[in-house]
């Protein structure tokens, strides 16, 4: 019988910690950035002032925070070609460096530095492979709605371009 009461108050103290650990989590998380929020623009910018956008001019994409540390990502280029086969495993060369070039996906964990101003994403995979499993700091801003982060480790292997994202908040 004391085995049982042990056993029972040793799993009621793991899982109140358990809890308080989520709970302790989700307090970090501002209440701001969760939800779901739609791509407004993709601005990339080089050393010599030329600016360029990888993804057109009105890119469509989606990224959404939840309140456990938890995000998806996903970047589209606003014109996009269909692959003429209709079955992408037999896409042209063509048209799988165009299907490559015109999106960026990523998804893992987030967290937020509100004093400096940086979020921390723990990419888990990437649609860009040399991101799997890599941490990325970014600088954000807030305003209007509008959240900005700066990538300066973008995919475009060592040039020296930086991209700023601009998201907004999404309320159906």
């Amino acid at each position: 019988m004391k085995r049982l009461v042990l056993l029972s108050l040793l799993c009621c103290t793991l899982y109140s910690h358990a809890q308080s650990s989520v709970n302790a989590h989700q307090a970090k998380v501002p209440q701001w950035i969760t939800g779901t929020w739609t791509l407004v623009s993709v601005e990339n910018s080089y050393p010599n002032g030329d600016k360029v956008y990888p993804y057109g001019a009105h890119p469509k994409g989606m990224l959404i925070f939840d309140v456990s540390g938890n995000y998806t990502l996903q970047i589209y280029k606003d014109e996009r070609i269909s692959v003429a086969s209709g079955d992408k495993n037999k896409a042209t060369p063509e048209e799988n460096i165009a299907l490559v070039q015109g999106s960026n996906a990523h998804f893992g964990k987030y967290a937020i530095d509100g004093p400096h101003q940086l979020i921390t994403f723990l990419i888990a995979y990437a649609s860009f492979p040399n991101w799997d499993s890599q941490i990325q700091k970014r600088s954000y801003s807030y305003r209007n709605n509008q959240l900005k982060y700066v990538v300066t480790n973008t995919t475009q292997g060592g040039q020296s371009v930086t991209a700023e994202v601009t998201w907004e908040h999404y309320y159906p």
